[in-house]
């Protein structure tokens, strides 16, 4: 297979593989590699990795048992993964706001198969979706307009224009975007695509786009794409190691960090990588006297320099509220 492949590409073809050969009685090598446009090679490593594919105690009836003779290759899924799949009351609840987030997407049909099956799911759950219901899926503010507008973009290959708000920076740009993917993710819309402002990848949050306009230029899509985020770390950013009392735990478990260690007296060190320091200001205005800068690493700036800044962002913010 040409061009690099990432882990998570090669589990998805892993977990497309598997059931295919399961189901057909000793497909050969040839075919599966025509059939998936795999290298002979790589498949065969593939299916070295099935085979040690399994969940304790890993005995014979929890394994998958991959034979290859005579270029042939049968897989037999073992007792464990041919029971029916029972979720657990979280797991099911989990499911059913996942699916009811994809039917409320724009150009999603409201009514199809996908409606009809979660249906089922919440009277197996015994819930009820919807404004009236307890469940009641949300994704952000963006305009379906917008929303569509990228998706159709993504899909043609074409260039968009950008009026978008960094919330990080807190400023406005015009930005030429190659739109890569148009994805939900902590209950809000993303892009992710090639800024050429930035000249590197970069994730736009869709409800922060002022206007959004589709190009004629096309662009090329990369063979493959990186793992869908709402933050990815780069070099060179700002890494700040902050004490959080326990009352600000929220702060690891809401955004990316580094590392973070609870100590005796219930108190989180946390260290977080910073690509926009007037963001992490407006953090520290938001933690108050739960939060404590406790070292600075590169960015050109110090602990001092952050701490003088989130008390000009207090400042500027309880002047707006003045005005």
């Amino acid at each position: 297979m040409s061009g690099r492949i990432t882990s998570s590409d090669r589990l998805r073809r892993i977990l497309a593989i598997v059931p295919w050969v399961a189901e057909r009685d000793g497909p050969s090598v040839d075919e599966i590699s025509a059939r998936f446009a795999i290298d002979r090679a790589d498949l065969l490593d593939d299916l070295d990795v099935v085979f040690m594919v399994g969940i304790p105690p890993y005995t014979p009836d929890t394994l998958i048992d991959v034979v290859v003779d005579d270029d042939r290759v049968w897989i037999h899924l073992g007792d464990y993964f041919r029971r029916p799949l029972r979720l657990t009351p979280a797991e099911g609840l989990g499911l059913l706001a996942a699916g009811e987030a994809v039917r409320a997407a724009p150009g999603e049909d409201a009514g199809g198969s996908l409606a009809r099956g979660l249906e089922k799911l919440a009277d197996a759950l015994g819930v009820r979706v919807g404004n009236d219901g307890e469940l009641d899926v949300s994704l952000g503010d963006a305009p379906p307009a917008t929303i569509e507008l990228l998706r159709e973009a993504s899909r043609s290959g074409h260039q968009v224009e950008l009026d978008y708000y960094s919330y990080g920076r807190d400023t406005h740009a015009v930005r030429v975007v190659d739109p890569y993917r148009v994805y939900a993710q902590q209950g809000n819309w993303y892009l992710l695509g090639w800024c050429h402002r930035a000249n590197d990848e970069r994730v736009f949050r869709l409800d922060r786009i002022q206007t959004a306009t589709r190009l004629e230029s096309a662009f090329d899509r990369p063979e493959s794409l990186p793992d869908a985020a709402v933050f990815a770390a780069h070099e060179g950013d700002l890494v700040v190691t902050l004490r959080l009392e326990p009352e600000a735990r929220w702060v690891v478990e809401h955004y990316p960090v580094v590392d973070s260690k609870i100590g005796p007296d219930g108190s989180i060190t946390a260290t977080l990588s910073v690509s926009a320091v007037p963001w992490l200001a407006r953090l520290l205005v938001t933690l108050g006297p739960s939060a404590e800068v406790i070292d600075v690493q590169g960015g050109g700036a110090a602990t001092d320099d952050i701490d003088g800044l989130a008390a000009a962002t207090a400042k500027r913010i309880l002047a707006r509220y003045r005005s």
